[in-house]
């Protein structure tokens, strides 16, 4: 039975159109390296000891934190709802051994994770894929997750702060509207407005758009209560 235009895809749509994906999924780097390298400066990952990445794909991004910034005491707990992401990033982090757990999941918010257990909440170009009562409870679970003072580092597509870049999320936002597995499943989605203000403190918030293409990257920080 196919599913009305536009509509978001289903937790188990996602995880065909990724499946099939597999390894092309870096192709998209050259955009989303742009947002990615703003948590990197920002995110503090040098001091961080208890990362959970929501969405790892392929593990690209979790090897440049463990092989680049992270201490050598931290440990990475890595999310995905694809068996074939999970297989390669099993494959791409096998290196860092213990130190890292990749875990097949369902694909909904991380709600059997313990609370105040994590120091970072990564999550990159997945919020944009998911539906609305979804992305609201990623960011639930997300701060109850974080420790106080925590860091959530998120980026995912955006609607653009200029002409260019907003003419080519009108686009793509029609794309997705046809056909959205042509597009990953993703949408230009806005961050900043989703963080409730009692309960984050925003420290960095960027809007880019390489080769056009507009991205938002934000770091904020888990508030005591909210």
């Amino acid at each position: 039975m196919s599913r009305p235009p536009g509509r978001i895809l289903t937790h188990a749509e996602a995880r065909r159109v990724y499946d099939r994906i597999g390894a092309a999924q870096d192709t998209q780097a050259f955009y989303e390296d742009r947002a990615t390298r703003v948590l990197l400066r920002h995110g503090a990952f040098e001091s961080a000891e208890r990362v959970l990445e929501f969405g790892c794909g392929t593990g690209r991004f979790a090897f440049r934190l463990l092989s680049q910034h992270l201490p050598g005491t931290a440990h990475y707990r890595a999310l995905d709802s694809s068996p074939r992401m999970v297989e390669l990033a099993r494959a791409r982090l096998a290196r860092f051994g213990a130190r890292v757990e990749v875990v097949l999941t369902d694909g909904a918010a991380p709600a059997s994770d313990p609370s105040a257990s994590r120091d970072r909440f990564v999550s990159t170009y997945v919020l944009d894929l998911l539906a609305e009562d979804d992305v609201a409870a990623v960011l639930r679970e997300a701060h109850r997750i974080l420790e106080p003072g925590g860091l959530l580092c998120l980026a995912g597509l955006s609607t653009g702060a200029r002409a260019v870049p907003r003419l080519v999320a009108r686009a793509w936002t029609r794309v997705h509207a046809l056909r959205p597995a042509w597009v990953g499943g993703c949408r230009p989605l806005e961050l900043l407005p989703r963080l409730r203000p009692e309960a984050w403190r925003i420290r960095q918030h960027a809007a880019l758009a390489p080769f056009g293409v507009p991205s938002e990257a934000l770091v904020a920080e888990r508030l005591p209560t909210g």
